[in-house]
C-alpha cells in the first residue's frame, strides 16, 4: 500500500491516516497505547532490516569488510541531519540506557563530587549514577521538582537551587518517562553552563516526537532511543558527545574499533567494530527517517499525535476529575497523555485492561500516586481511545 500525500491529511480524521496505520503489523487482539515504552516499526523499516540481514547472511566477509563502514557512516550522517549535528559527534548504541552507561563510565568524577538528577528521571538512570558515583566516592543527589509544573523558569530555578559548588554533572530528561513532561532542556543547559556544570540529557522519547537541534541545545551529552517515536527497529539508539568531550569517551566493550588492517584514529571509530554482531537495526534507521520525513512528514506527524493526546487528556481529566502535573497541556505534553487516577489501589489495572480488553497501556506508580500514560502514534484512532475510556469508566464504578 502506498501512503497518500501527507499534506492532505486532516489531524482530526482517522480515515486520513489509515493507509499509514496499515503499515504497522499490530496483533489483532491488541489496542496498543504504549509506543512510549516499546515502539513498533512500520513495514518499510522491517523490510529494510530484513534486506540487510539477508546481505549479511549471504556474504558476511564482503558485508563486514567492504560495506559496513560506509553504510554506518551514511546512517549516522542521516541521523545527524535529523537531530541537528554532525555525524562525527554521534555513535550508535543499543538504546538510551546503554548510551547513559557509556557516559557514566567515561565522565571524570572525584571523591566529593556530585551528580544531580531529579525525582522524575527513569529508574534505571538513578541506578546507573548510584553505581558510578559510589565507585569513586562521589555523591548522587536527587532533586525534588514541584508537585505541579507551572512555568519553565520554575523548573530551571528548582534544579539550580538544589545544585551546589560540588555539582559536576546534571542529568535531566528531555521528556520524562514516568510523567511524560517535556522539560525546558535548553534553558536548563544555558543556566548550568553559566555555573560550570556539565549536562547529560536523557532523550529516549525525543527523536521525531519533538524537534531536535543538538548543536544548539548546549548539552555535553545526549542519550536517545530510535525505537520509540522515530519507529526504528528495537535495539537502536545513539549517543551524542560535544567535541570538547570526544577524547574522554570510551566504549564499554573494547575491541578493534575498526576491522583490521584499519585502526581507529577518531573517538567515534572505537565504536564501529565491537565484535561480530548484527548491525541491521542501526542501518535501517535510515528507512525510519525516510518514512517519517517523506511518507508522513514530521510536522504532520507531530500535529496528529499531539491532537490525539490532547483529546485523550481532556477526556481522562473529565472522567477522573484529576489534573495533570503540567497544568498547561500544550506547554508540557506532546504525544503522551498523562493523568492521575482517582484515589485507590490501581496496581492491578494495567493487567486488567490487557486481559479483559486487549489494551496495552502503562499504569504508573509515581511518588505514591497512580497515573495512566497513554501514547499515541500513527496507528492509533479515536476508537482506541473510546475503548480505553469505556473500560476505565467500568473499572472506576
Amino acid at each position: 500500500m502506498t501512503p497518500t500525500t501527507h499534506t492532505r491529511r486532516r489531524i482530526d480524521v482517522d480515515d486520513d491516516w489509515q493507509d499509514l496505520a496499515a503499515l504497522f503489523a499490530i496483533r489483532d487482539d491488541t489496542i496498543y497505547l504504549n509506543h512510549g515504552s516499546f515502539g513498533i516499526a512500520p513495514r518499510p523499516v522491517r523490510e529494510a532490516r530484513r534486506r540487510y540481514i539477508d546481505r549479511l547472511d549471504c556474504q558476511p566477509m564482503d558485508f563486514y569488510v567492504r560495506e559496513l563502514e560506509p553504510l554506518l557512516a551514511n546512517a549516522l550522517a542521516r541521523l545527524g541531519q535529523l537531530t541537528g549535528t554532525a555525524a562525527h559527534n554521534l555513535v550508535f548504541a543499543e538504546n538510551a540506557t546503554f548510551a547513559m552507561n557509556i557516559v557514566a563510565d567515561s565522565f571524570p568524577l572525584s571523591p566529593g563530587d556530585e551528580v544531580l538528577t531529579n525525582n522524575h528521571e527513569y529508574g534505571a538512570v538513578h541506578r546507573i549514577w548510584n553505581r558510578a558515583t559510589g565507585r569513586v566516592g562521589a555523591r548522587h543527589v536527587v532533586a525534588r521538582l514541584p508537585e505541579s509544573f507551572e512555568s519553565h523558569q520554575q523548573i530551571v530555578d528548582c534544579l539550580m537551587n538544589q545544585a551546589s559548588d560540588r555539582t559536576r554533572l546534571l542529568i535531566v530528561s528531555h521528556i520524562t518517562s514516568p510523567t511524560a513532561l517535556i522539560m525546558p532542556v535548553q534553558a536548563i543547559c544555558r543556566e548550568a553552563a553559566r555555573r560550570g556544570i556539565a549536562v547529560c540529557i536523557d532523550g529516549p522519547h525525543a527523536p521525531a516526537h519533538v524537534p531536535m537541534e543538538l548543536d544548539q541545545l548546549g548539552c555535553d551529552f545526549y542519550t536517545a532511543s530510535c525505537h520509540k517515536w522515530l519507529s526504528a527497529s528495537l535495539g537502536t539508539g545513539f549517543l551524542f558527545v560535544q567535541p570538547r568531550h570526544h577524547d574522554t569517551v570510551q566504549p564499554q566493550l573494547l575491541s578493534w574499533g575498526r576491522l583490521l588492517p584499519k585502526r581507529p584514529e577518531q573517538w567515534f571509530e572505537e565504536f564501529i567494530w565491537s565484535g561480530t554482531r548484527d548491525p541491521s537495526g542501526y542501518l535501517s534507521v535510515v528507512a525510519a527517517i525516510d518514512f517519517m520525513q517523506q511518507s508522513v512528514g514530521l510536522q504532520a506527524f507531530r500535529d496528529r499525535v499531539r491532537w490525539m493526546a490532547r483529546q485523550t487528556a481532556d477526556a481522562l481529566i473529565e472522567l477522573t476529575g484529576q489534573l495533570p502535573l503540567g497544568r498547561d497541556l500544550d506547554l508540557w505534553y506532546g504525544s503522551m497523555a498523562h493523568v492521575p487516577l482517582p484515589a485507590g489501589d490501581w496496581s492491578q489495572l494495567q493487567q486488567h485492561l490487557w486481559s479483559q480488553y486487549g489494551i496495552e497501556v502503562p499504569i504508573i506508580d509515581f511518588e505514591g500516586r497512580w497515573y495512566i500514560r497513554v501514547s499515541h502514534h500513527l496507528y492509533n484512532t479515536l476508537g482506541h481511545v473510546k475503548t480505553l475510556l469505556d473500560a476505565l469508566h467500568k473499572a472506576f464504578r
